[in-house]
């Protein structure tokens, strides 16, 4: 009874850990993402917690949840016209994450992101769908709060929900990436250079995307390059790299969104985060579910060969044996092997 109840304890102490680190985790994402707010001071283009309560949720389960109320509830206590509006803003940014992981979970989504239905998934269930009940619920509380005129629900909609959504596609696939960090096995020196290089060009590229040359269509190369050598666990981090310079870049007006209205800037950045998002989620489980059918093609081959080395060597004297044996039994002379 003592050690059940100790089990008890520790695993409730556990959770609530858990909770704490990930209410911690969402508000302070928050603080970082409401720096490059572009309405109402209090909708931006990437929401991070978004991404962390989604990831949150699929690596550790719904106990969790109670960290994401909390997050929400400590960076929205100082935004929000009043408590009520609180809280039903802070209902639907629970409330949506959950969506997403129930989403997810039926479809038979998998962490490793080495399919291309799990990208799939992520994109259409866990960021497009599950995003519409928190921009939904916010955009709607804030209207009924009177903080939205007529003309400004819409708008703040669509920037509420594609800034959910652009959390969970970039965010969530590097926690799910980092969940486990491991050195690659046997890998080439050559491999590391590759990697360094890499991280090299994405900064370079960050730094010619926030300066005044319309360049920001050179981040597409890296996503593809990432992809392809290093499948999910280089393409997720190369997409967050790409996207956040890109929202720097929006911020300021400089490159591409220089000299154009809010909603043109929104649809430019929306339309290329959304776009890097993509293709580093797309290509990198292609290439990863690839890079394993021909793993499990070369395994298949590897015990083919070896059955028929089999068969050639050792399998055809039990088969003789018991020949010999049905004949010796018939009152027959078995032939005899040289």
């Amino acid at each position: 009874m003592a050690v059940a109840r100790h089990e008890r304890l520790r695993r409730s102490g556990s959770t609530a850990l858990e909770i704490c680190v990930i209410a911690a985790l969402y508000f302070g994402s928050a603080k970082v993402g409401l720096l490059q707010q572009l309405v109402r001071g209090q909708v931006t283009p990437l929401w991070p917690p978004s991404g962390i309560a989604v990831a949150s949720l699929l690596l550790r389960g719904r106990r969790v949840w109670p960290g994401i109320a909390l997050g929400a509830f400590l960076v929205n206590v100082s935004l929000g016209p009043s408590v009520p509006a609180v809280l039903a803003i802070v209902a639907g940014n629970t409330l949506a994450p959950l969506c997403s992981y129930e989403l997810l979970r039926r479809a038979g989504f998998r962490n490793a992101l080495d399919r291309l239905r799990d990208a799939l998934a992520l994109i259409f269930l866990g960021a497009f769908t599950g995003m519409l009940v928190s921009s939904t619920t916010g955009s709607a509380t804030l209207a009924l709060a009177g903080v939205l005129g007529p003309g400004d629900f819409w708008p703040t909609w669509s920037v509420w929900w594609t800034g959910d959504a652009m959390g969970v596609l970039v965010v969530t696939p590097v926690l799910l990436v980092l969940r486990s960090p491991h050195r690659p096995k046997d890998a080439p020196p050559s491999r590391w250079v590759e990697g360094v290089l890499l991280v090299a060009a994405t900064v370079g590229v960050g730094f010619l995307e926030i300066s005044r040359a319309p360049l920001l269509f050179l981040g597409i190369p890296l996503l593809i390059w990432a992809a392809f050598r290093f499948q999910p666990a280089g393409a997720a981090p190369c997409a967050l790299a790409v996207s956040t310079f890109a929202i720097i870049a929006a911020a300021r007006g400089s490159g591409p969104f220089h000299g154009h209205d809010l909603l043109t800037n929104m649809i430019t950045l929306q339309a290329f985060n959304g776009s890097a998002a993509l293709t580093a989620l797309l290509l990198g489980a292609v290439v990863s579910e690839r890079n394993q059918t021909q793993q499990e093609i070369a395994r298949a081959c590897g015990q083919l060969a070896e059955m028929v080395a089999r068969m050639a060597t050792g399998d055809l004297r039990p088969t003789l044996s018991h020949r010999q044996n049905e004949r010796e039994e018939q009152g027959g002379e078995a032939p005899r092997r040289a």
